[in-house]
C-alpha cells in the first residue's frame, strides 16, 4: 500500500486540520441508533488532538438534496462526539458561513469543531468540477492541512473528498489506513480456504464483485434476496420472492464459470417462506426447490434462508481461514426472518482465521442483532467503497492521496 499518511503532514501543533469523516449514522426521532462510524473516527481525531492540532470535522449525513434540512443535522453527532472524546465539540450551524468561521476562529490547540452537514450545500455532490472546486475552496480557507478519513465516501468524486484534498496538503487518516490494510489482505494472497458470503436484495448490486472474486475464492455462499435469481436460473419456481429476471442469463453464466474454476458456489437448500412482508406474517420452512408448494402458493415470499442452510453456511464459514461477508441473509429487521443472518454473524465470531464484515447493511445487522464490533476481525465502515475496491475499480478519494 502506498498512500500519504499523517506523518507526511509534519508537526501539526497549532495547525488547523480539516478532517473528512464519515459520520453518516442512522437516526430515529433525532437519536443515533448506531454510533459505529463515530467510534471508528476516534483514533484519527484523538491522534490529531494529542498532536495539538485545531481539528475541524466535516461530514455528510443522509441525502438532504443540497439544502438545509433539520432531519439531517449533524448536531446529534456533535453531542455524541463530545461524549466519546471526553471534551467539548463546538458545533457550527452552517458549513462555510459565519457560524463555521466563528467556530474555527475560536479553536485553541487541541480543540474540536464540527461543521454542519456538507450536503446542505449542493456543490458538494455536483457533477460539475468547477462547482465542486469552488465549494472546496470555501472549505479550504478554514484549514492548513486536510486529513481524509471517511472511507465510506472515497469512491465518490465529491468536493470534500477529492477537490479539498487537492486544495490543501493532504493525507489519509488512520481509519483509511486500516481499511486498506484489511482489503489488501482479502485481495493479495488471502489465506486459504477463502470464503465469500454475499447477500442483500439484488444480484445487480453485486455483479462486479462476483466477477472479481470468483477467480480468487474457494467458496461463494449466496443468500438474501439475490438468491432467488440464482434459484430461478437453476429452473426452480420462486413464487413472489424477489427476482431480477433481466439477470437470469448473467447468473447462469456465473454458475457455469464457478464450475469451470472449481469454486464451490453454494445456494440455500431451504427457505423461510412467508404469507406477506411483515413481522406478523405466517411463515413456513420449504425446500429451495419447492417454494411454491407451501400453503401460500405462488404468493409466498422467501424472506430468509432456512435453518438447514444456516447451519451449512455456518459450517463453511468456521472451516475457512479468510471470510468476507457483504449483505444479510434475510430481512433481519423482522425477528422471524433474522435467524440466517444471525447464524452467519455467529459463525464469523467463531472463525479461527480472519473474518471481515463488509460494511453497509451487514454492519448494521450485526450490531442490531447484539454482536459487539470486537467479536469480528474487522467491520468495514464503507460498504460501497469496500465492494468497489474488491472489484478493482479506481477510487478517486484514494488516488488523490497518492494511493497506488
Amino acid at each position: 500500500m502506498s498512500i500519504r499518511t499523517l506523518a507526511s503532514l509534519g508537526d501539526l501543533r497549532g495547525k488547523r486540520v480539516i478532517v473528512r469523516c464519515d459520520l453518516n449514522v442512522p437516526l430515529k426521532d433525532g437519536q443515533i441508533t448506531d454510533d459505529g462510524r463515530i467510534r471508528a473516527s476516534l483514533p484519527t481525531l484523538n491522534t490529531l488532538i494529542h498532536a495539538g492540532a485545531r481539528v475541524i470535522i466535516v461530514s455528510h449525513l443522509g441525502r438532504p438534496d443540497g439544502e438545509p434540512d433539520a432531519r439531517y443535522s449533524l448536531e446529534p453527532v456533535a453531542q455524541r462526539l463530545c461524549e466519546l472524546l471526553g471534551k467539548p465539540v463546538v458545533f457550527a450551524h452552517d458549513t462555510v458561513g459565519s457560524a463555521a468561521e466563528d467556530a474555527v476562529n475560536g479553536l485553541e490547540d487541541g480543540g474540536v469543531a464540527l461543521l454542519e452537514n456538507l450536503r446542505f450545500n449542493a456543490p458538494e455532490t455536483s457533477k460539475e468540477a468547477d462547482q465542486r472546486q469552488a465549494f472546496a475552496a470555501k472549505l479550504a480557507r478554514f484549514g492548513d492541512a486536510f486529513v481524509s478519513d471517511g472511507f465510506g465516501v472515497v469512491h465518490r468524486k465529491q468536493a470534500s473528498v477529492f477537490e479539498l484534498a487537492e486544495a490543501l496538503p493532504s493525507a489519509a487518516g488512520l481509519l483509511i489506513e486500516q481499511e486498506l490494510g484489511v482489503l489488501e489482505r482479502l485481495t493479495v494472497s488471502p489465506e486459504k480456504p477463502y470464503t465469500v458470503v454475499l447477500g442483500g436484495s439484488k444480484v445487480s448490486d453485486k455483479l462486479s464483485v462476483i466477477d472479481a472474486l470468483l477467480p480468487k475464492v474457494d467458496t461463494l455462499l449466496v443468500g438474501g434476496g439475490m438468491l432467488f435469481t440464482f434459484l430461478y436460473a437453476q429452473g426452480h419456481a420462486v413464487a413472489s420472492s424477489l427476482l431480477e429476471a433481466d439477470q437470469v442469463d448473467t447468473v447462469k453464466g456465473y454458475l457455469a464459470r464457478a464450475e469451470e474454476l472449481g469454486v464451490d458456489l453454494v445456494l440455500p437448500t431451504d427457505i423461510v417462506v412467508a404469507s406477506k412482508f411483515g413481522a406478523d406474517a405466517e411463515h413456513v420452512v420449504a425446500r429451495a426447490d419447492a417454494i411454491e408448494d407451501t400453503p401460500f402458493g405462488a404468493s409466498g415470499l422467501g424472506l430468509d434462508i432456512g435453518p438447514e442452510s444456516a447451519a451449512a453456511f455456518a459450517e463453511r464459514i468456521r472451516s475457512s481461514k479468510t471470510v468476507f461477508w457483504n449483505g444479510p441473509m434475510g430481512v433481519f429487521e423482522l425477528a422471524p426472518f433474522a435467524a440466517g443472518t444471525r447464524a452467519v454473524a455467529q459463525a464469523l465470531t467463531e472463525l479461527d482465521g480472519f473474518g471481515v464484515v463488509g460494511g453497509g447493511d451487514s454492519a448494521a445487522a450485526v450490531r442490531a442483532l447484539g454482536f459487539a464490533d470486537d467479536q469480528f476481525g474487522h467491520i468495514s465502515t464503507g460498504g460501497g467503497a469496500s465492494l468497489e475496491f474488491l472489484e478493482g475499480k479506481r477510487l478517486p478519494g484514494l488516488e488523490v492521496l497518492g494511493w497506488q
